[in-house]
């Protein structure tokens, strides 16, 4: 029996404890940043990669054990099932390697050799089998084959026998483990990808132009040029293939089949070992070899989008402010929305900024007297239609005011898919598509996390060919990103909605809708205690979520802390040995420094858990993510057509792909710091240099204004 936990602690080079404590709680229904966080005694501190690492083999590994129990069955049932093919089935730990095994035994269409055994030809096939040995007395192989003719099976002539028995044999050697599993290797080290488009495509019509004539590597081929090649093909537009030495091939294939001297046998072996590579081997083990590189390419993508994605969610914020939130128009005017501190929506006004001198005056004193009215400190500007000039009259508004606000352009990629969203429906039923918009533009500057959860991930701008991607897993991969974010930075219990709090370790839609419903019509949580009030929400799942949700100014200190209340006893042990009540040790940092927590240590408690509930207690209600910071873009510089060579700008990262960076520099179209300029030493992964929202200095190398193409460069520019 397969020892599934003991292979995953052998592969990932972790103790065997830690792995079966892991599974156990991962099967009694806990979430992965719940474990990470508050079972680092039982898992050995195994962080949510390693986690998700450990779990997703063992589906694997699972779904191949029984699918070997399926397998042996079926081999048993035909008598074919030798203690040497047994062992090689149970020894298997690749679901490919496994099909191969099962493949002569399988279940099959009516195939050239299946016609070929009803005529009665098998005897006949074996028969030549058997003289491909060394040293085998001279036959002929027409006089064996007259035997075998029989009109009723319409097998006329001696030459129709031997392609029966050579359609049976081929079929014997395509089925074979060894020889599949060297073509898959060979193709996929030796193999060459091409691609040409088609000829109805004249130069310069298509934007893949880059592949008119193509070759590349397969083994080195990256993600990025596999996912274009197949949209190309599947467009029309391109012609791919792998091509190969095939005379190298052969050369193998007939020194591993052919065993015999006897030229007869050897002329006849070559040609079925050919029809065999050609109509059975070649076109099944190069679709496997494609697909082999689209799941490659799939993964390296959505590692891409995760990357990015998590880098966005947990972009600092700008903190909960009062906010001037502006969808920006010309002929339609700007949309503004007020958002209170709570990010709660208090009034709209529309105005014309970009409508003549009169109604930029009439939109100055309406923006001035929001400003003032409800002491704006944010003022949050889509970036785009018309974002710079709006930025450039926002800058009028507040050039005069005492107090003046922050004014930041906010990537709003989603905010018309929110706006038009179920989800914006529920929450604003009676504002317009643009009012919302404006609202999601200005609450994603306050707090970014919670304001894009509510947003398909897809829509947001940061993937990378994400709709030519297995859809399946982006979901799943994209939804723990977003879960494992939530949870790293914790949801205040009394403001989220309904969709951040369903990301919450434990809870689901149902819980979530319950957990508003209670807060309107009872008022705000002053404890995490009174979670176990709300319908559905039982012991477990408050043990799931109770760690990551917080409550600011409630009963007790540490529900404004990532502190679980499992732990709370612990803590007050802590302020026991200290001599200070329980509300004052959150504030005494150097008296925390000095115990020795080993004193603490109990059966459930050990120092992992302590160290953490010290981090806690130093800076209780912290907020993990980095600090504030935005680009200021360069005034002047508001359309391609006034970027010159050589100009120093700065901006904004928004998309890291295989090949480089995006970054918006302020003139509605995001310019491309190619892998190769994005720093003066030889970069294999862009995320090592750059991440989504960093506020970086490029160096502008070519605009292309026809093509909208800008080439953007990041060497010797100080960063």
């Amino acid at each position: 029996m397969t020892n599934i936990p003991q292979i995953i602690a052998q592969e990932f080079s972790l103790s065997l404890t830690s792995v079966n404590n892991s599974l156990e709680l991962w099967q009694e229904g806990a979430t992965v940043p719940f474990i990470a966080r508050y079972r680092k005694e039982r898992t050995g501190s195994l962080d949510e990669v390693q986690l998700r690492n450990i779990f997703e083999r063992y589906t694997y590994l699972t779904e191949i054990v029984k699918r070997k129990e399926t397998i042996l069955e079926s081999i048993a049932a035909q008598n074919k099932l030798t203690e040497e093919l047994k062992t090689k089935i149970e020894a298997c730990l690749n679901k490919t390697e496994l099909e191969d095994l099962y493949l002569p035994y399988k279940p099959k269409r009516r195939t050239k050799a299946t016609v070929a055994r009803e005529k009665g030809l098998e005897p006949l096939a074996e028969w030549i089998q058997s003289l491909n040995q060394p040293q085998t007395k001279s036959v002929s192989l027409e006089q064996e084959a007259v035997k075998y003719i029989n009109k009723e099976k319409e097998v006329n002539t001696p030459e129709e026998a031997l392609a029966g028995a050579a359609d049976i044999l081929a079929e014997s050697v395509a089925e074979k483990a060894q020889i599949r599993a060297y073509l898959r290797e060979y193709f996929l080290t030796k193999g060459v990808f091409t691609a040409k488009i088609k000829d109805e495509y004249p130069e310069g019509s298509t934007k893949f132009e880059m592949y008119r004539d193509y070759r590349y590597g397969v083994s080195k081929i990256p993600p990025h040029n596999i996912l274009a090649l197949y949209r190309g093909e599947a467009e029309g537009i391109l012609a791919v293939d792998i091509a190969f030495e095939e005379a190298e091939v052969m050369a193998y294939l007939e020194s591993v089949e052919i065993k015999t001297s006897l030229s007869q046998i050897r002329d006849f072996y070559r040609q079925l070992i050919k029809d065999a590579f050609k109509r059975l081997l070649k076109p099944a083990i190069l679709r496997e070899v494609r697909a082999d590189r689209k799941n490659y390419a799939d993964i390296e993508s959505i590692k891409t989008f995760e990357a990015n994605l998590r880098e966005l969610l947990l972009a600092p914020p700008a903190g909960m402010k009062p906010t001037l939130a502006i969808d920006p128009g010309f002929r339609t005017g700007c949309k503004i929305a007020v958002l209170s501190q709570t990010g709660k929506f208090l009034a709209y006004q529309a105005i014309f900024p970009h409508s003549g001198a009169n109604k930029r005056e009439q939109a100055k004193e309406t923006t001035t007297d929001l400003i003032s009215k409800y002491k704006i400190e944010l003022i949050a500007i889509g970036n785009g239609t018309a974002s710079r000039e709006t930025d450039q009259f926002i800058s009028e508004v507040i050039k005069n005011l005492d107090s003046k606000p922050i004014k930041v352009i906010v990537n709003e990629s989603g905010a018309s898919i929110y706006s038009a969203s179920e989800v914006a429906a529920k929450e604003f039923p009676d504002l317009d598509v643009t009012v919302r918009g404006a609202i999601s533009i200005g609450r994603r500057l306050q707090d970014p996390l919670a304001e894009l959860v509510k947003i398909d991930p897809k829509s947001i701008g940061v993937g990378q060919y994400q709709h030519d991607v297995e859809q399946k897993l982006l979901q799943k991969k994209l939804a723990e990103t977003i879960a494992s974010c939530v949870n790293y930075v914790g949801v205040d219990l009394n403001t989220a909605s309904r969709e951040l709090l369903t990301y919450v370790s434990g809870i689901n839609a149902t819980v979530a809708n319950n957990i508003v419903a209670y807060r309107n019509e009872k008022g705000v949580f002053t404890n995490r205690k009174q979670l176990l009030k709300v319908t559905k929400l039982g012991a477990k799942a408050f043990e799931q979520a109770a760690g990551f949700l917080r409550i600011r100014e409630g009963d007790n200190p540490l529900d404004n802390t990532a502190v679980h209340p499992e732990s709370y006893s612990v803590v007050q042990n802590i302020a026991t040995a200290l001599k200070m009540p329980l509300t004052e040790i959150v504030k005494t940092e150097s008296s925390l420094k000095s115990l020795n927590l080993k004193q603490f240590v109990t059966d459930k408690i050990g120092l992992p858990t302590l160290q953490d509930v010290l981090k806690e207690l130093e800076k209780p209600g912290r907020d993990p993510r980095d600090k504030f910071q935005y680009a200021t873009f360069q005034e002047g510089i508001m359309e391609m057509s006034d970027l010159k060579v050589d100009m120093v700008l700065e901006g904004v990262v928004t998309n890291v792909v295989n090949f480089g960076a995006f970054v918006d520099i302020g003139v509605h179209q995001d310019g491309l710091v190619h892998i190769s300029q994005l720093a003066d030493r030889f970069v294999q992964d862009p995320k090592q240099i750059v991440k989504v929202g960093q506020v970086v200095k490029v160096k502008v190398l070519e605009v292309n204004e026809k093509l909208k193409r800008i080439s953007l460069s990041m060497k010797l520019v100080n960063n």
